[in-house]
């Protein structure tokens, strides 16, 4: 399915029936990295599965792709499909996502998951990184970034025990088209600080890390839950930075926990 915000088209899915539940993938895949999750969780929700503004199936739009229109294609969404308030569950730009919409929108959750993500703003350096990986996407296509980017957004295990699952993945980041990635990219390289909007969030909340995730350390994400009074922090051995995808079962089992409650 398919509906119109702004000036995207954006994509997304649909499974089960039940309390609503929304679940953002990563950058660079697409909505198909919560996959396995959702069918677990469709016994008892209503997944609603979206593919972020210029990855997977959903159009860029002009210009970045920043966290207030990601902000408002959420909303859209909510209101396409008649989510007065929900679960939102976010990895890595997803976890970006729900920040902006907790800022914009809070009335409209009910509860967070905060998976294999931070809070801070890229440092200056890792601003230059992504702008000159926009650019470098552009010049020459997508597979060099994603080849480059695999052995980080996977951990040590995923690579070593499960070959599949690392071609698979790169074959979720080929669905993206270089202008989409570009314009990704440069909305990250934007946004704001999400550190102060820790200590707002007053609604349950539940972090989820990787053991073995480089870029968003279980370390960092422990510190960010110590900020979100009354959080829960979950770690998830022989995963990386897409810990849904990796071990699909151990984060259905620490979010069932979590929601049963």
């Amino acid at each position: 399915m398919q509906l119109r915000s702004g000036d995207a088209e954006i994509y997304y899915e649909m499974r089960g029936s039940g309390p609503d539940l929304v679940l953002i993938h990563p950058f660079p895949a697409h909505h198909g990295i919560w996959s396995a999750v959702a069918d677990m969780l469709a016994t008892r929700f209503r997944v609603i599965l979206p593919d972020v503004r210029g990855l997977g199936e959903s159009t860029p739009g002009e210009g970045p792709a920043t966290m207030e229109k990601h902000a408002d294609d959420l909303l859209r969404l909510c209101n396409e499909v008649g989510i007065g308030k929900g679960i939102f569950a976010g990895n890595s730009i997803g976890g970006y996502m729900l920040f902006e919409f907790w800022r914009q929108h809070r009335e409209r959750v009910e509860r967070l998951v905060l998976v294999d993500t931070k809070a801070s703003p890229d440092a200056e350096e890792a601003r230059r990184n992504r702008l000159a990986a926009a650019e470098d996407v552009l010049q020459r296509g997508t597979e060099p970034f994603i080849d480059a980017q695999l052995p980080k957004l996977l951990g040590a295990s995923t690579h070593r025990n499960r070959p599949d699952l690392v071609q698979e993945a790169k074959r979720m980041m080929m669905k993206a088209s270089a202008a989409g990635m570009a314009a990704v990219q440069r909305g990250m390289a934007v946004r704001p600080d999400s550190v102060p909007t820790l200590a707002t969030i007053d609604v349950p909340t539940l972090l989820i890390c990787g053991e073995e995730d480089g870029l968003t350390t279980p370390a960092e994400m422990d510190g960010m839950s110590k900020s979100i009074r009354g959080s829960v922090f979950r770690r998830i051995d022989k995963a990386g930075h897409y810990s849904p995808f990796e071990r699909p079962e151990e984060v259905c089992r620490a979010m069932r926990e979590f929601l049963g409650r």
